[in-house]
């Protein structure tokens, strides 16, 4: 018999649009005084998004970054090891992307992998899984102590709404990418991978890198709640430089500025 899960996001009203849409402008100013704030201090912070498939990390991690500079704030989003980085220190190809001074690194999944869907599918070995969980709080504490600031959410959303989100994809040519055979078996193993998340938990939600769980069955909240509580753990000031006056343009009477492109190829305008 089918397990009731009850909805993470059922003690609040739905947003409206607009509501969304003013509060996420808001949020996108602060990320922007943030943004400077990290540049003139010259922090390196990391942050780790995981979370159940489908739980929505694509669409905070693109809201977090669609009003910054991505020199500034880098996604990282790695595929299947190849031949040779199966060969490395496990943790060897998260840390060549490690965030030197003034940057902020976002990581869509990360070292959290082997503790994830590399334990319930057996894409390691249970020594290996057994390891990880032993190192990853010393690991992360030597970052820490090193100066990075380590942030780590996790997405979490209720059976139904994963389920949902699954249809929404199959039946949607915009989203059927998103679907692949992994997100098919995550479906299937739905209470493996609650053991998985409930003993990764259990082994690396320490006090000097804690996990932040983000109730995610109402995407705008998500986003919302993801982003104010993700600046509220960086003290930061306005530094953002002050207004400046575009000026005069140089004019240049001998030169015909579109007379210039009317031999060039433009694209046909359709729309």
């Amino acid at each position: 018999m089918k397990k009731e899960h009850k909805n993470l996001s059922d003690k609040h009203p739905k947003l409206s649009n607009k509501e969304y849409e003013t509060e996420l402008t808001k949020l996108h100013g602060e990320l922007v005084k943030l943004q400077y704030w990290v540049q003139e201090k010259g922090l390196r912070i990391i942050v780790v998004f995981e979370g159940r498939d489908a739980a929505g990390k694509g669409g905070i991690i693109k809201r977090l970054t669609e009003r910054v500079s991505s020199r500034v704030f880098r996604v990282i989003a790695l595929p299947t090891p190849s031949e040779r980085e199966k060969t490395q220190l496990y943790f060897q190809r998260y840390i060549q992307h490690f965030p030197a001074a003034g940057e902020i690194v976002i990581f869509d999944r990360s070292w959290y992998n082997r503790a994830g869907v590399e334990r319930v599918m057996g894409f390691c070995t249970k020594l290996e899984y057994v390891r990880f969980l032993q190192y990853t709080p010393a690991f992360e504490n030597a970052l820490v102590d090193s100066g990075i600031q380590l942030i780590k959410y996790w997405l979490d959303t209720s059976m139904e709404e994963q389920e949902q989100r699954f249809k929404d994809r199959i039946d949607d040519p915009r989203k059927i990418w998103k679907l692949s055979p992994m997100d098919l078996e995550s479906y299937r193993r739905w209470y493996d991978y609650s053991q998985a998340r409930d003993a990764m938990f259990l082994a690396t939600d320490t006090d000097h890198a804690p996990w932040y769980i983000v109730p995610a069955d109402d995407k705008k909240r998500a986003r919302l709640n993801c982003i104010s509580h993700f600046l509220s753990l960086i003290p930061y000031e306005d530094v953002t430089p002050k207004k400046v006056k575009l000026g005069e343009r140089k004019m240049d009477n001998k030169y015909d500025d579109e007379l210039s492109s009317e031999e060039r190829r433009f694209i046909p305008q359709k729309y």
